[in-house]
């Protein structure tokens, strides 16, 4: 065998290198962030608990921020994989909602949201990155809401925003603060509170016939 064919031939692993080097550096960030219990988790912190040096985590985030926030966005995708489309509004909303409330309240993902809210309060960069990261949940959520207010589920005059803001007011309340549960219960009340509340007018007569 030549030194062409051998090439051809010999596994190629810097890939495979590169995908692990990558997943480690976001498995270490969650874990540092959850278990930071409020200190500040450094870029140093990151590349040793992933075993890798400080230059390969700059090759793929330019900030700590974006590392951590990218580590809770692979989470966030892992806990929440799809985005429900039955054909009917209230269904959907309870899905989304119970989803949204369950996967905030793994025990490594909430501790982690709870530390990346508190470093965003001191870092204006992470609170720019969190406003993307919260932005791309609440364009799914006004999505399903769309799709409601096509199929006549809503009034054609309905504040898709306010009612996006009212189901993630009542998410970050009770989850930042505590006030309250969230459960299936909570889920299942809210959806059909703003669904009734924003209903077309004599929808809920016709239904009751």
């Amino acid at each position: 065998m030549n030194e062409t064919d051998a090439q051809a031939t010999r596994p190629h692993t810097g890939r495979r290198r590169n995908e692990a080097a990558h997943r480690a550096i976001l498995d270490a960030a969650l874990h540092l962030l959850a278990e930071s219990d409020g200190t500040p988790v450094t870029i140093d912190a990151i590349a040793r608990a992933a075993g890798v040096g400080k230059q390969t985590v700059y090759r793929w985030w330019p900030s700590k921020g974006a590392v951590l926030l990218d580590a809770l966005t692979d989470r966030a995708d892992q806990d929440v994989t799809d985005h429900p489309d039955t054909g009917a509004l209230r269904t959907d909303l309870r899905a989304f909602i119970g989803t949204t409330f369950d996967a905030a309240q793994q025990s490594t993902t909430a501790s982690a949201l709870r530390t990346l809210v508190r470093e965003a309060a001191r870092d204006p960069h992470l609170a720019e990155l969190m406003q993307a990261f919260t932005a791309t949940r609440r364009d799914a959520l006004h999505e399903l809401l769309a799709r409601g207010r096509e199929r006549g589920e809503l009034a054609d005059h309905a504040d898709l925003d306010l009612i996006v803001d009212q189901i993630y007011g009542v998410f970050w309340y009770r989850f930042l603060l505590g006030h309250g549960p969230l459960d299936p219960t909570v889920a299942e009340r809210l959806a059909d509170t703003l669904v009734a509340g924003n209903d077309q007018p004599g929808a809920q007569a016709v239904r009751r016939r």
